[in-house]
């Protein structure tokens, strides 16, 4: 007899099955997608564009964006929008998402893309370690801004691509800095992760009986540019040996398609996918008394007023 996987490690038989297919239409739908010059939020752009969505794509790069912008106009047909913002800088993100609600009277999906791995510590220049800041206040705070605008075009969707890296975990609230424990890129990237998982399930809260649903997603062992800031052997060593392992980063964007548009999906909420299959992510990701202290501390290093969210459902 041939014995199940316990549900934790799911995720070593889920890279391999077949996968839901992208079949919804997304004529009319203004998504948003940040890191979308690149990896995983380009095949999501390229993907929800053969789907007929009009995009607003959001990266650091004026010239990358223009230069995918010209490539979604000329194969599909759509209407593509770009927001400069560096995600290592909260002022931006901000700046993103006030830009976004003067063009926008409407958003119907957002996906949160961006991020980074890092082999050495940095800090930004608001002194925040660099991979938290991008892959996760950056994110929750973007998405904290906008939940309004989402409430407002209901029914919409945020999906947050996380990974199975936040297995490594490393979230220490007392030390988010670094300062007093080892620094390890693993452990630095599994911590943002993990943050961000924990705080999907507050958002899922949040927005219960809204109209708005929010999920993480795993999108695939794939072959992206994440950690290319790093030095030349990491770079070797992930080209030559890792990279073997790994799958083309397009079958990431029909996955993030079907959970954006499934309409099968409309009310779930709250939950981690592995590319289109529900997955339980690892125990501490799911600690909810955790969670409710990162959402705390989260508030506070974007800025955000403590009672966020209390008069979101009116």
């Amino acid at each position: 007899m041939k014995r199940e996987l316990p549900d934790e490690l799911k995720f070593l038989t889920n890279r391999n099955l077949p996968q839901k297919p992208f079949a919804k239409s997304m004529n009319g739908k203004i998504c948003v997608i940040t890191g979308a010059t690149s990896g995983v939020g380009l095949e999501t752009a390229r993907a929800l564009a053969s789907h007929g969505a009009q995009l607003v794509l959001v990266s650091r790069s004026q010239e990358k964006a223009d230069r995918i912008a010209r490539e979604l106009r000329s194969m599909w047909n759509i209407e593509v929008d770009s927001i400069l913002a560096d995600f290592s800088d909260l002022d931006q993100v901000r700046q993103a998402a006030n830009t976004l609600l003067e063009r926008y009277p409407r958003i119907d999906v957002l996906i949160n893309c961006a991020g980074m791995h890092s082999t050495r510590k940095t800090h930004t220049p608001a002194g925040f370690e660099t991979v938290f800041c991008v892959n996760h206040l950056a994110s929750f705070l973007l998405t904290a801004l906008l939940l309004d605008r989402m409430i407002a075009s209901s029914p919409s969707r945020i999906i947050q691509v996380n990974s199975e890296g936040h297995r490594f975990n490393g979230l220490d609230l007392g030390d988010l800095s670094w300062q007093k424990r080892h620094y390890t890129g693993l452990r630095s990237y599994g911590a943002s992760k993990t943050a961000q998982l924990l705080t999907v399930w507050e958002f899922a809260d949040l927005l219960q009986d809204t109209g708005v649903t929010i999920n993480a997603v795993h999108p695939g062992d794939v072959k992206t540019n994440i950690g290319n800031n790093n030095g030349w052997l990491y770079r070797i060593f992930t080209h030559y040996v890792t990279g073997l392992f790994l799958k083309d980063a397009v079958i990431s964007g029909p996955a993030l398609g079907y959970l954006a548009s499934a309409p099968e999906l409309a009310a779930v909420s709250g939950q981690f996918f592995h590319l289109t299959h529900e997955e339980k992510p690892a125990p501490h990701a799911l600690d909810r008394e955790m969670g409710q202290r990162v959402w705390v501390t989260s508030l506070q290093l974007t800025g955000l007023p403590a009672d966020f969210g209390k008069d979101l459902r009116g």
